[in-house]
């Protein structure tokens, strides 16, 4: 995944007539965000396949160690959203490492479930969409902050239709959810992506430490959008060859 281009400095304005002034620190950010970002899918693949490849992967699932994994998961995310301005630029980027590694043990079933090239038609499928919806949000002048607790109330719908789903194990249900998660992940990206824009502007971005919280955090929301969105296109292209 590339970076995107520095922004040239330009008013940028929403339809209440908010203007936003797109500096060059806009950019620094943005090319920060995206960085991390890539590198975070990276380690993630790598881990996967390595925990895939050592046959790690059996050991973890047979001894129950996937809940330890999920859990510390959770708890990284948590004690990142929750701290990331009393962090240090170092503890919070070796955390959001630590997440992307544990989340790639995790994710290593999906080399056991689909075929390898089903998942790499499936991750591209997801850049290409990603792509573009972080472009519409990078440059769009409509404010998509008032998409915000809709976009909220839809992910919380969305997490008890799986949850429940677990039980009732319908394949039309199912089918349901993994259209709108793809949906939602899609609107998320575009609206995560114009919200870094907006906190990189209206933020008193003084000096390289806040500028690389802001990245860090930035980059693990728009990690999740990614990998939500690539798994649950990969309902719809995976194969078991």
């Amino acid at each position: 995944m590339t970076t995107p281009p520095p922004y040239n400095p330009s008013d940028y304005t929403t339809p209440q007539g908010q203007t936003y002034m797109v500096t060059p620190m806009v950019g620094k950010v943005m090319r920060k965000t995206f960085g991390w970002m890539a590198m975070c899918l990276l380690i993630t693949a790598l881990t996967a396949m390595g925990v895939v490849n050592s046959g790690l992967f059996y050991q973890i699932a047979s001894s129950g160690a996937m809940w330890l994994l999920i859990i510390a998961e959770l708890v990284l995310v948590f004690v990142l959203s929750a701290r990331i301005n009393k962090m240090s630029v170092t503890t919070a980027t070796i955390m959001l490492i630590v997440y992307s590694a544990l989340n790639g043990a995790t994710l290593s079933f999906i080399f056991l479930a689909y075929s390898l090239g089903s998942i790499a038609k499936t991750f591209f499928i997801t850049t290409g969409m990603f792509g573009v919806m972080a472009l519409v949000g990078a440059t769009t002048k409509r404010d998509l902050s008032k998409m915000g607790s809709i976009l909220l109330m839809a992910l919380i719908g969305l997490i008890i239709a799986s949850l429940v789903n677990i039980f009732l194990r319908s394949s039309g249900l199912d089918w349901i959810i993994s259209l709108i998660g793809v949906v939602l992940f899609t609107a998320l990206t575009a609206y995560d992506v114009q919200r870094v824009k907006r906190l990189a502007t209206e933020s008193d971005l003084y000096d390289d430490t806040q500028v690389g919280r802001l990245a860090v955090i930035s980059a693990l929301s728009l990690y999740l959008d990614f990998i939500n969105l690539f798994l649950y296109l990969l309902r719809f292209f995976g194969r078991n060859d």
